[in-house]
């Protein structure tokens, strides 16, 4: 029996940050081409909405309104770190889409509860700060 004591392995300089672990990963590519077609529906969806608020004149269906939701959809997919949050903000996304689908039209007061929603959700989403990923707290 030897009385040795175990060899350790040596140990990194540092940890790899996530940065270093998706560097080579094509899931970092697609979460950013998620970010990007998001938000830019998001963008087209938000600014009829906006310019029909601002102007008084109706929208031509519900066409708008699907795509900022389709677009909320896939921003929180890419962008949301934390999972409760993300597919939350997902399930609503997708159900009030589903709802103007199925009711056909768009009223004044929704596309109020649209511009004042989105304001709250830019504003929690600005001010807050993203949590560092668990696997790099070791």
């Amino acid at each position: 029996m030897s009385t040795e004591p175990p060899e350790e392995s040596p140990r990194p300089s540092h940890a790899p940050s996530s940065e270093d672990r998706d560097a080579g990963s094509d899931d970092r590519y697609l979460r950013i081409a998620e970010m990007i077609v998001g938000t830019a529906m998001m963008f087209v969806g938000f600014l009829t909405i906006l310019l029909s608020i601002s102007g008084g004149f109706e929208l031509a269906g519900v066409t708008p309104a699907l795509l900022y939701f389709a677009g909320m959809t896939i921003w929180a997919h890419a962008t949301i770190v934390n999972t409760t949050v993300r597919y939350s903000v997902m399930i609503v996304a997708i159900t009030l889409a589903l709802a103007f689908f199925h009711y056909g039209e768009v009223h004044f007061w929704h596309k109020q509860v649209i511009f004042w929603a989105t304001v709250a959700m830019v504003m929690f989403f600005m001010f807050t700060t993203a949590t560092p990923d668990e696997k790099t707290k070791h």
